[in-house]
């Protein structure tokens, strides 16, 4: 199958500042006019001169920048003085273009317009001609096209492009197209426009009900090849046309399409993150292509078959795009391969011995926590190789505490042999009680010389971190660690390792004496 090229019209620095809170200045527009540029976009729709003297001036240095590296499009009305202004700014472009049209729904031209089919045609055909007396290539918009009568559409079409209109804008501008029609509204005018061979069919499509890449796509199907867009669907209302799903669309499917762009897809990543910061509007975490969870899998179903063959459940491979690779997030619902796989990355080759109460543990954190992050991980492998020697294991502690109150704690300990002992005690806090109690069960003398606390990960729900150091009747310092989610647990898991380093290293002493 032979591939046609779609060309890519960017139009987010003119279409897309309309988003409410997205206004740039001109060395903001600028800063993205260079990275379109390098993402290798064919047409970059600059501004309205018209509108302001900001816009004038954003059209104008654009041009100046990107030399014939691409097209530098200006928006105007079909009016004189906005055509005239239009040809002002791009009088630096190398390659400019003037976009000018008239509205052609019945909606239009009787409620806003408030003029006749012949008069539009008028203006429309008027404003293309006085356009080509500026540029060659003149682009003509047919806002509401979406909504039109189609014999009135095809009526338009056809005169502008007899008057010069080197590309022909059919804009589903309110979003009310659905694929199925829109798709026919682009095949009608290849079959009913006389002429329409002369021109290159371009679609500029809202999101009002979701359907903008949809319908986009259908228009390319039916004959268009230019799509008109944004980085990350910015836009008037529900937005436009989102790039980088058009661009990917395409690529990956050119067995329907039969069509794609010259697009770096490479440089979306990067594009949609300046654009973002630029404006400071973010992109949704599923959004896709450019989403945060995009390339995310926390599903064990999911991530074991990415683990094995990443095309199981990834279509787009994530360096296409620019992003590092695929993520894989561990939740509750992640499973041994995922978890295997982490630890191996971070270093750790467990057994399988090892590696199950690791699992357990893992499990009972991710119940408790939305993702259990990298550090986490390493807390729960220490704690276990804490727990593999242990002269006394702490099996489960409870305190009650609260003003007014007295903190008490009541804590299960198990011993070598298995035997259960259980304890309790009060103190000056929750911490004191419990390690009061653990003392009347682990008869050993010490001193608690040092006690810290910290947060392993961010958020609320954090894995902390515990450690301490206990000083021997004999002088010598035990460091003690523990790490649960619940600050008052891993206490007394750092109080109880401390106290087994302390009774394992006597043991020994003793053994050797002997």
């Amino acid at each position: 199958m032979s591939t046609d090229k779609v060309y890519i019209f960017d139009t987010t620095l003119r279409d897309g500042e309309q988003s409410p809170g997205a206004s740039m200045n001109t060395d903001e527009k600028l800063e993205i006019a260079r990275q379109l540029v390098r993402l290798g976009v064919d047409v970059i729709e600059a501004g309205f001169p018209i509108s302001s003297p900001g816009d004038f001036e954003s059209v104008r240095r654009i041009g100046e920048e990107v030399g014939d590296a691409c097209v530098v499009c200006a928006l105007s009305r079909a009016v004189p003085k906005d055509i005239e202004r239009a040809a002002e700014a791009l009088k630096t472009a190398v390659r400019p273009r003037i976009h000018t049209g008239i509205g052609v729904s019945q909606s239009h031209l009787r409620d806003k317009l408030r003029i006749s089919e012949d008069t539009a045609v008028e203006r429309g055909v008027a404003a293309v001609k006085l356009a080509r007396n500026f540029v060659d290539d003149v682009e003509f918009y047919a806002e509401d096209a979406g909504r039109a009568e189609p014999a009135f559409l095809y009526r338009m079409i056809q005169e502008v492009i007899a008057a010069g209109a080197t590309v022909v804008n059919i804009p589903d501008t309110t979003g009310y197209a659905y694929p199925e029609n829109f798709g026919a509204l682009i095949a009608g005018l290849v079959e009913h426009v006389s002429g329409i061979e002369k021109a290159i069919i371009s679609v500029h499509c809202h999101n009002d009900l979701g359907m903008a890449t949809a319908n986009a796509l259908a228009g390319v199907a039916g004959g268009a090849r230019q799509i008109e867009c944004t980085i990350n669907g910015l836009g008037e209302r529900a937005g436009n046309t989102a790039m980088e799903e058009v661009v990917m669309a395409l690529r990956q499917r050119q067995d329907v399409f039969g069509a794609d762009s010259t697009v770096n897809s490479r440089e979306i990543m990067r594009t949609s993150r300046l654009v973002s910061s630029i404006t400071g509007i973010n992109v949704q975490p599923n959004k896709a292509i450019v989403g945060a969870n995009a390339f995310a899998h926390s599903s064990g179903i999911h991530q074991d078959g990415v683990l094995k063959e990443r095309s199981t459940y990834e279509i787009i491979d994530p360096a296409d795009v620019g992003v590092g690779g695929s993520s894989i997030v561990l939740t509750a619902r992640s499973g041994r391969h995922a978890l295997k796989h982490r630890l191996e990355e971070l270093g750790f080759s467990l057994a399988e011995a090892e590696f199950e109460p690791v699992y357990d543990a893992f499990l009972e954190l991710a119940d408790k926590k939305k993702e259990v992050y990298d550090e986490d991980l390493e807390a729960l492998v220490g704690e276990q190789e804490r727990t593999v020697r242990e002269e006394f294991h702490m099996e489960s502690v409870q305190v009650v505490c609260g003003e007014p109150g007295i903190p008490t704690a009541t804590v299960e300990l198990v011993d070598r042999e298995g035997n259960h002992m259980i304890d309790s005690s009060h103190g000056t806090g929750p911490v004191d009680a419990v390690y009061k109690a653990i003392n009347r069960m682990i008869d050993v003398e010490n001193d608690l010389t040092e006690f810290s606390v910290k947060s392993v990960t961010r958020g609320i729900d954090a894995l902390g971190e515990v450690t301490i150091r206990v000083r021997a009747a004999d002088d010598r310092v035990f460091t003690g660690r523990g790490a649960h989610s619940d600050i008052i647990v891993a206490s007394a898991k750092a109080y109880t390792n401390a106290l087994n380093r302390l009774l394992i290293s006597q043991r020994k002493i003793v053994e050797e004496e002997l």
